[in-house]
């Protein structure tokens, strides 16, 4: 399909009011929000200060950076996503790339401005007295900070860099994802990160981010395409009314979360500047869920007609309204929260996100399963996983299609134990004592991918998902289906592959000094569980997997997969055992463990956890395997008799029985008699 524009004379100018009108208002917000929050505070004299330069110039370098990093995402989302192509991308979509290339540029040289502006701040110096290239190196190679925003600048600029010259649509995902990247490590070292609870907080704001980006990034592009009457306008906003529904809930949620973690108190949001102003932010979204609702119902239906006005109007009011919310979230940032950085916080506490919990003591079940912290991420990813889920098992029995209960309950119990994994006693415990992440890691890895994977997700969505209409772009179905069969998952899929990113990963995980660097983080410990799930449930995919795949390997090629990785995995459990070196000292170091006797006896129990976990799921996966067997020979049976019962001749397998058949007569027949005619 092709996609033209016609654009009348003047309509560029107006086109570039409603961005440049958003970035005004959220600077002005800003401005106000800073000031009201006792963000710019007033000199005291004898004591340092960075200067009014860093004290305005901050915010105001953040609300730029922000507002560029959210349409160039916007700008990517429409390449990738919203609009129609192929392999190549067209003229239209390279022409929004140009968009993305400048909004990541601005990005880039805001973001950089931003570092030096928090040095400045940090130092409580002018940036004229502080800025160096020694101290810049310095600052951005040993603090959190410095690292955040360093990080930052260079994904923007490879986003620039990359929008320039690409061409296809594989390198524009790619981009999208670095550009994704790129706006999360400054949450990860901020306000957030100094909270008593930092591990939902710094987790609810990197949600927060992606939420907003996807939301106000999306809809300032699908609102310039509808202006510029692309052809595909309304397909566009069709398939952005979605992602922006997923997307408000996402805001809302981890906004609520962060909310909890960072007031120590109801009465705060009202006591305190920085409480009205998270409550000025919660109105803004509830108007903004009318707005979204009044869309659904009016404006969506009217520009499917042609009528586009509605929509242009009501899209613009939206936008101006997010970019105040954007700028009073800038001013959140420069305001502080009560009860953030509590000097009465130990090292330890400060690590862990929480208090040393008690020794397990005698019993060590019962602290496992009172011990419960709240993880943000697996909260909202298994309870959206599970919704989802129902919501397609609801759709097939609504239209009479049945859908087998022991999948549902093998879905629902998978989600279960991931959140028993990852927000009880054992995620608590599990950055204290090595034994406990061990069982954290073998039900991650070896229990719940195999509840998942009999779940049946992607059977389920292609049964349940809607067709894309002929001529329309691909929808999710369609997405799901080229998905499955493309030649990455073909390649991951592979039993070797599977196999060794299975079994080598936790070699290389806890045998190097990467456990300890990935502990010391929040971010780090996520990407270390979800690797874990994630390899778990490739592998068993493979094994006993229901989904389809582009080339499954027969029954028999399962079974030795799973024979011949299951010695390593013994081997890894007896290394552990066996080992005179503590592995993750770098890590066990920095916590204060007074109840912890030995570590080294700790290590030994973590070994012996990993063979003794082992050994059942392999024992449940192989009877898991030898049913699917027996069952898939039984249904190949039964279609080779229907074939034979209907005389198929085209069947291979019949025409051969029917081959013996013919020498089983002709060996019966008496010696010398000829054939008859019909033989």
């Amino acid at each position: 399909m092709t996609t033209e524009t016609t654009t009348k004379p003047g309509q560029p100018a107006r086109l570039f009011l409603v961005p440049a009108g958003s970035l005004g208002v959220a600077l002005a917000v800003t401005a106000v929000a800073v000031w009201f929050g006792g963000g710019a505070a007033v000199q005291v004299p004898g004591i340092p200060d960075a200067g009014a330069l860093t004290a305005w110039g901050l915010p105001l370098a953040r609300t730029v950076a922000d507002t560029s990093a959210v349409a160039t995402i916007g700008a990517m989302l429409l390449v990738v996503v919203l609009l129609p192509g192929g392999r190549k991308l067209s003229p239209t979509q390279l022409r929004y790339l140009n968009w993305a290339a400048a909004a990541a540029a601005s990005w880039a040289v805001a973001s950089a401005a931003a570092l030096v502006f928090t040095l400045s701040d940090l130092f409580a110096q002018p940036v004229d007295e502080i800025v160096s290239p020694a101290i810049l190196a310095d600052f951005v190679t040993t603090d959190a900070q410095g690292r955040a925003y360093a990080t930052m600048t260079a994904a923007a600029g490879v986003v620039a860099t990359l929008c320039v010259g690409i061409g296809t649509a594989w390198w524009a995902r790619v981009a999208l994802l670095v550009a994704l990247a790129g706006m999360l490590p400054p949450a990860f070292a901020g306000h957030s990160s100094a909270a008593g609870n930092h591990d939902a907080a710094v987790t609810s704001l990197a949600l927060h981010l992606v939420g907003v980006a996807v939301w106000v990034g999306g809809l300032l592009f699908v609102l310039v395409v509808a202006a510029r009457r692309e052809t595909d306008a309304a397909a566009a906003v069709r398939r952005f009314s979605p992602l922006a529904g997923w997307a408000l809930l996402t805001v809302a949620a981890s906004g609520m979360v962060n909310a909890v973690v960072r007031l120590p108190s109801v009465g705060e949001a009202f006591a305190s500047r920085y409480g009205l102003m998270m409550l000025a932010k919660a109105v803004a979204l509830a108007a903004l869920a009318g707005i979204g609702w009044w869309h659904r119902r009016r404006t969506l239906a009217a520009l499917q007609a042609g009528q586009r006005r509605g929509f242009i109007r009501l899209a613009a009011g939206e936008l101006l309204l997010m970019a105040a919310a954007m700028g009073l979230a800038v001013g959140l940032a420069r305001t502080p929260a009560p009860g953030v950085g509590d000097a009465s916080l130990s090292p330890t506490e400060e690590l862990l996100g929480f208090a040393m919990p008690p020794p397990l003591g005698d019993f060590p079940w019962t602290p496992l399963f009172m011990q419960w912290h709240f993880d943000p991420l697996f909260a909202f990813g298994t309870a959206a996983a599970a919704l989802l889920y129902l919501a397609g098992v609801w759709k097939l029995r609504a239209r009479g299609d049945k859908w087998p209960i022991g999948r549902t309950v093998s879905w629902l119990l998978g989600l279960a134990v991931t959140v028993l994994a990852t927000m009880s006693g054992l995620n608590v415990y599990g950055k204290v004592l090595f034994s406990v992440h061990m069982g954290q890691h073998m039900i991650l890895a070896m229990t719940v991918p195999i509840l998942l994977v009999l779940g049946a997700p992607a059977t389920l969505a292609l049964r349940a998902l809607p067709p894309a209409p002929k001529g329309e772009p691909d929808g999710p179905r369609e997405m799901l289906m080229k998905l499955l069969h493309s030649r990455y998952v073909k390649v991951l899929s592979n039993p070797v592959v599977a196999s060794v990113l299975f079994i080598g990963s936790a070699f290389a995980v806890y045998y190097t000094s990467l456990f300890a660097t990935l502990m010391r983080s929040h971010l780090g410990h996520l990407f270390m569980l979800v690797h874990f799930l994630a390899v778990g449930l490739l592998f068993f995919w493979v094994i006993i997997g229901v989904d389809p795949g582009p080339r499954r390997p027969p029954h028999l090629g399962r079974l030795f997969a799973l024979i011949l990785t299951m010695p390593f995995h013994s081997w890894f459990s007896i290394s552990l055992m066996s080992s005179s070196a503590l592995i993750g000292d770098g890590w066990w170091s920095l916590l204060d463990r007074p109840w912890v006797e030995s570590a080294m006896d700790d290590q030994y129990n973590a070994g012996a956890i990993a063979w003794a976990t082992g050994d059942i799921p392999v024992l449940i996966t192989t009877l898991i395997l030898a049913v699917q067997w027996v069952r898939s020979d039984q249904c190949e049976a039964r279609r080779v008799d229907r074939q034979i019962d209907r005389g198929d001749d085209n069947d291979p397998l019949a025409a051969y029985n029917a081959y013996l058949a013919s020498l089983h007569a002709r060996d019966r027949r008496p010696a010398g008699s000829r054939p008859s005619e019909e033989s």
